[in-house]
């Protein structure tokens, strides 16, 4: 029986049996993210423009067996004999994967989209257009189900993109409605064990009284992992960090809780979804006999409809039905 690869993709014989996975940090590899900020960032002119995306199945194979070979081979292959073409194509297959190439054992098996070069919103799981959330600026959503975030503007994807939440067994990611609110450009980890710094960059905080942010971090392979944060590439995290407002306070202070001064205005509003992933691996796709599916994420039809994760989300809320009653 062919492995499917999703280090990964394999989820579909993990649940028969007879595989056993990889933790997410062995299935690391090593990865450039700063390489792949083209792929993220390309744009079309108007989501409308984006075609529909197919995928197809693409063994990790070479006669010689061996597994550089196997990768020139595969460069080859997608780049339609350009294998410069084909190195750039790769790093798309890894994302979609979660996986790195490094990781990938001969006879796994990669979900490979039918068309290339498109802006990368045009493989989103997520939907295109969020009409619950037309009538807000900002709305952040992290789906634990598929480890992926979404951002969007008046209820259009803005982007969208991979991520590693909280380790299930210990310091899951809370389910619930939340809002940024602090942010800081490098800090370190409070949980860096002695005599080491666990550097974090573009960091934005989305539940004070647990420290949770999201932030950049190695390549989010595999599935939930961290110890409650949410890990980005480098280019989302920066993203976010520019894109995401913070809470507003009579200081202007956007840093840690010190000297914040009083809250005015909750920032930008982040959801976070999903159940934690079955085996611990996220499921993007169902594996049909012919050809992989992407799965389509389904969001609540009204964002307020999502429970408050803090009592900070629940003092907002009071504030807006008051606002709301006047």
């Amino acid at each position: 029986m062919t492995r499917f690869s999703f280090r990964l993709l394999f989820v579909a014989l993990l649940a028969a049996g007879g595989l056993t996975a990889p933790s997410a940090s062995q299935a690391q590899g090593y990865f450039d993210q700063f390489e792949i900020e083209d792929i993220l960032t390309r744009r079309a002119e108007s989501l409308d423009a984006l075609p529909e995306v197919y995928y197809e199945y693409l063994v990790f194979d070479d006669p010689s067996g061996n597994s550089v070979m196997a990768r020139n081979r595969l460069y080859e292959r997608l780049g339609d004999g350009d294998t410069k073409k084909g190195h750039k194509r790769a790093q798309m297959i890894e994302l979609l994967n979660r996986t790195t190439l490094e990781t990938v054992e001969l006879g796994d098996t990669l979900v490979v989209p039918t068309q290339f070069e498109l802006d990368f919103r045009a493989y989103s799981p997520f939907p295109r257009y969020y009409p619950g959330a037309r009538n807000e600026k900002k709305v952040f959503i992290i789906h634990k189900t598929i480890q992926a975030f979404a951002a969007y503007e008046y209820g259009k994807l803005a982007r969208w993109g991979i991520v590693n939440t909280g380790n299930p067994d210990s310091t899951a990611t809370p389910n619930g409605r939340f809002n940024f609110n602090w942010k800081q450009e490098k800090r370190v980890s409070t949980l860096s064990p002695p005599g080491e710094e666990w550097k974090m960059y573009w960091v934005f905080n989305f539940h004070a009284a647990r420290g949770i942010h999201v932030h950049q971090y190695a390549m989010p392979t595999g599935g939930p992992t961290s110890h409650g944060c949410v890990r980005l590439v480098d280019a989302d995290a920066k993203w976010i960090y520019e894109w995401a407002e913070p809470w507003n306070t009579t200081t202007g202070h956007i840093g840690p809780a010190s000297g914040r001064g009083k809250l005015l205005d909750p920032g930008t509003m982040v959801l976070v979804l999903g159940e934690e992933p079955p085996n611990r691996h996220p499921q993007p796709f169902e594996f049909k006999k012919r050809y992989p599916v992407l799965k389509r994420v389904t969001l609540p039809t009204d964002p307020y409809d999502v429970p408050p994760g803090t009592n900070q989300q629940e003092m907002w809320d009071r504030l807006r039905q008051q606002r709301a009653s006047r």
